[in-house]
């Protein structure tokens, strides 16, 4: 049995069987199978089981029914709360995680000072029976928990150009405070968002210059989007700080 093609924009090769996920195996695999071993050791349950290899070697993971966002960024304020207090969960539970050190490192982080999912937005994210669930582990690598929360927070309240700053800046607070993340670190939040939004655009640039997929084809569809929502971020900060301090 070959398998059903999951929807949406996925990897080339992710199909699913029964109550399973199965996807090409890369050179980081067995780092992403022990990250998601321990969350789950660690009672985290917001990750897909991992469930070692099939007669193809292709990973199985746990295939998680629910939900998927969009990238509108949709959620209510309440749902924003919630998913900030996820993230932070998730990063509570893989602090103390040490395993193996090869990783698809995608983009350069700013530091590395744990394992972050580096693509936490409403396309990976289950609204599940069991709660919110992250899933497409395959770029988790070592970062920071601020350059992970800049890219979350912005893909999560939905901050790109064709809403309000206002509105925008009451989502982002919304989200903040869900996480839980101490004021100190607010203001250099409002620089990051800006950093880690133009990362993701060079990302695509070079990719489109290079040929390299799946970057080249997401640079057509959405290049453009990263570059105003780049310019949008950096063109409001003082409207994000006063959002975040109190």
């Amino acid at each position: 049995m070959d398998g059903e093609p999951l929807p949406g924009r996925v990897t080339s090769g992710i199909v699913r069987i029964g109550d399973t996920v199965r996807r090409p195996v890369g050179p980081w695999t067995d780092s992403v199978d022990a990250l998601l071993t321990h969350l789950h050791r660690v009672g985290f349950r917001g990750a897909p089981r991992p469930l070692g290899r099939d007669e193809q070697n292709r990973q199985v993971l746990e295939y998680v029914p629910g939900t998927l966002g969009d990238h509108t960024g949709t959620y209510s304020l309440p749902e924003l709360r919630e998913i900030g207090a996820f993230v932070a969960d998730f990063h509570r539970a893989v602090a103390d995680f040490t395993g193996p050190t090869v990783w698809n490192r995608v983009i350069p982080p700013d530091r590395e000072e744990l394992v972050c999912h580096h693509d936490v937005a409403p396309w990976n994210l289950v609204r599940s029976p069991r709660g919110w669930v992250l899933i497409d582990w395959d770029a988790a690598a070592p970062g920071s928990r601020l350059w992970e929360l800049a890219y979350a927070a912005q893909s999560m309240a939905g901050l790109r150009p064709d809403r309000s700053p206002e509105e925008a800046a009451e989502r982002l607070a919304t989200f903040v405070d869900g996480y839980g993340l101490e004021l100190p670190q607010r203001t250099t939040l409002v620089s990051m968002l800006v950093r880690r939004a133009r990362a993701m655009y060079d990302l695509l640039r070079r990719g489109a210059e290079q040929g390299d997929e799946p970057w080249a084809t997401i640079w057509v569809t959405d290049g453009e989007y990263w570059r105003t929502t780049a310019d949008y971020l950096d063109q409001h900060g003082n409207v994000w700080l006063r959002a975040l301090m109190p």
